[in-house]
């Protein structure tokens, strides 16, 4: 995860925040900390108004005290450079560092990430205030990792940006000829003759909604523009620091599939993968698991830390519903389950002001131990000193993949058509949610990874077939794997632009079909199609498709196209292409993908009943399976081999019947 000798075990810990109280209040909370296990915290994620209170004057004296008592009392420090709140000052004497919202309104001094990425007031002093803190702090020895900003987000629309768009413009397509190709200007009469006349796409230009624009291609690369200037960001800080500390390790926390920044891209900047857990309280239990799938994803397979969760209740939801006893546990070893090193919350102690105040905290507002909460963190905290370095560094062998890439996210969402309630992310999670919850070892992985150790890869709403793509698919197709895609697939290149010569376009011979059209159903309205003696709904946009070489699986039943393949299979070298061409039922999913799969032997970790999560991690050769119980009641499974139960030290022979209790986890060790 971190790389660094010091640690291990599973890190446990997270934001700290003792500037907000006064220092008497500190030692009592060293005692709890420690009560609780709590071995790494985070320091300085908002503080940058305390550490500098004009252009040219810094105060580190607070964040001195801290940083010393923190680690006289043995913990390890995550140190944040600050950067996600700027100063009052700042916007006050430097109005370029406010941002400019989607419908063209100025903002005043507020909130967070009120920053322009493209300020360059904001990029000169939060890679100066980074650069401060590296070289206040290098020789601190209880330092293992820098948390550069908090959360990234909050696009901008102002002329800063406009004129850094150009900017990124000309870097892309050097000549204006190229632009009005690659966004197909001749429409509307929108052909561009200086590079000044381009203007930023929202209310003010292009959009009509902030999710239907005119011109998709001009959006698209806006929005790719807007997620490389924040990154840009992350990096000059990321720069400074290494300029006085070369090996320190730096990352900042993401928040799953959050739709405005290409995590993919930004993974290769970070040493290390953090994210925060903050699930809706109605979420599956898969929906979890494919963002922790994706964290480990995003740097090749490598261990991640969870870097925030409540211990107990968010603030901002509608109805902010507590954890019910075990769920925080439970979730914190899910986390580790796909992949984390470390478990940590937001936040130490429960803030008493602003818009955070009831949101969960290791020590509640009661100040002291004696809360249902503080007994099950500190029960987390003994395991995770029991477990030890036991799970660190394990890594997870997948045979299935599943794409998920954000220029499609945008560009289908963005698409003029066929249907607005077209949503990428819930039909890519429709797929793995149908082999997660039966145990399927799952990676999700982007466009520049490799397809070559899966024996299976599902690219749900390909609908953007990006530079030679398509050739890696074929040439992995032909080698023997199998690759499904979906509806609305292979329609554009990667600027948005229609590929002619009918669709799937670069996907046709590898898919063995030509889909002639595609009917867009309204909610609740569908059309119906049988498999195997089982009647299915075919939802939301029903492609029309020719044989091409293919096999239809199954055809539509009703309206003017019935009899027409809905499902189909083509035989392309030694391997096999699907094409589902309709959205249909979970229960259809769960057993057409197990057939699929069982051929290519390609199996379950475990199959055990309804709401048992069962992951595998590898370690030293040696199998881990982490048993999860997500439902209220108790359960029971049958082991098919012998293994040790790492929390317990029990061990559990082959055919033994194993019980699990509600909310309950089992680590089992080969």
């Amino acid at each position: 995860m971190i790389g660094d000798s010091r640690i291990t075990k599973v890190l446990y810990g997270g934001d700290y925040n003792p500037e907000q109280w006064p220092e008497e209040i500190w030692e009592e909370d060293m005692r709890l900390l420690a009560l609780a296990g709590i071995d790494i915290v985070t320091l300085n994620v908002f503080s940058w108004a305390l550490l500098q209170p004009d252009e040219n004057t810094y105060c580190f004296e607070k964040l001195d005290k801290i940083l010393d008592m923190v680690t006289r009392n043995g913990m390890k420090v995550c140190m944040a450079t600050s950067t996600a709140a700027h100063p009052a000052w700042m916007a006050r004497r430097h109005p370029d560092v406010l941002r400019t919202e989607f419908n063209g309104m100025r903002r005043k001094f507020g909130g967070r990430h009120n920053s322009c990425s493209n300020s360059p007031t904001y990029q000169h002093y939060s890679a100066m205030l980074a650069r401060r803190l590296a070289e206040r702090y290098k020789d601190c020895s209880s330092i293992v990792a820098w948390h550069v900003n908090n959360e990234y987000g909050g696009g901008c629309w102002c002329e800063n940006c406009e004129k850094a768009f150009r900017v990124w413009l000309r870097e892309k397509y050097h000549t204006l000829e190229e632009l009005n190709q690659a966004w197909d200007t001749a429409f509307w009469g929108h052909t561009f003759y200086d590079w000044e006349e381009i203007v930023v796409p929202n209310l003010l230009s292009e959009h009509f909604e902030e999710n239907r624009t005119t011109f998709q291609g001009i959006s698209l690369d806006y929005k790719r523009f807007q997620s490389e200037s924040m990154q840009k960001n992350f990096e000059s800080e990321a720069e400074a620091i290494r300029s006085v500390i070369p090996n320190a390790k730096i990352t900042t926390n993401l928040m799953g599939f959050y739709k405005h920044l290409d995590y993919q891209k930004w993974a290769a900047s970070m040493d290390f993968i953090s994210w925060d857990n903050y699930p809706a309280n109605e979420d599956p239990y898969s929906k979890m698991a494919m963002n922790h799938d994706l964290m480990r994803g995003l740097k090749g397979g490598l261990p991640f830390v969870l870097m925030e969760q409540t211990p107990s209740v968010t603030n901002w939801l509608s109805y902010n519903a507590l954890k019910r006893p075990g769920v925080m546990r439970l979730w914190s070893y899910q986390a580790i389950a796909h992949g984390a090193d470390a478990v940590m919350f937001f936040q130490m102690r429960r803030s008493i002001g602003a818009c955070e105040k009831y949101h969960g905290a290791v020590i509640d507002h009661a100040g002291h131990e004696n809360t249902r909460v503080f007994r099950e963190i500190q029960e987390l905290g003994k395991e995770l000193k029991k477990l030890g370095s036991a799970t660190l560094g394990a890594v997870t062998c997948a045979k299935i993949a599943i794409l998920a890439d954000w220029d499609n996210w945008w560009a289908v969402e963005y698409s003029a058509g066929p249907s607005r309630d077209l949503n990428y992310m819930q039909e890519v999670f429709l797929y793995y949610r149908a082999l997660c919850e039966q145990n399927y070892s799952v990676d999700i992985i982007g466009m520049e990874d490799s397809l070559s150790s899966y024996k299976m890869v599902l690219a749900p709403l390909l609908y953007m077939t990006k530079g030679s793509f398509d050739e890696k698919i074929r040439a992995y197709v032909k080698k023997g794997g199998i690759f499904l895609t979906t509806f609305f697939s292979g329609f554009v290149d990667e600027h948005d632009l229609v590929v002619t010569g009918g669709y799937p376009g670069k996907l046709r011979d590898i898919l063995g079909i030509w889909v002639e059209e595609s009917d867009a159903l309204p909610g609740g309205v569908y059309n119906r199609f049988t498999y195997q003696g089982t009647s299915y709904q075919a939802g939301l946009l029903c492609d029309i498709v020719h044989l091409e070489g293919a096999e239809a699986l199954t055809e539509y039943e009703e309206d003017f196209y019935a009899g027409y393949p809905a499902i189909t299979r083509n035989a392309f070298g030694t391997g096999e292409a699907y094409y589902i061409g309709t959205q249909t039922e979970e229960g259809f999913l769960k057993k057409f993908l197990k057939e699929c799969l069982s051929r290519v032997g390609v199996w379950p970790v475990l199959e055990v009943s309804e709401n048992i999560e069962v992951t595998e991690r590898r370690k030293d050769g040696k199998s881990l399976w982490f048993v999860l119980n997500h439902g209220d009641e108790e359960k029971t499974f049958s082991l098919p081999c012998r293994r040790r139960e790492l929390l317990t030290g029990q061990i559990f022979e082959k055919g033994e019947e194993v019980s699990i209790s509600k909310k309950g986890v089992l680590i089992l060790e080969e």
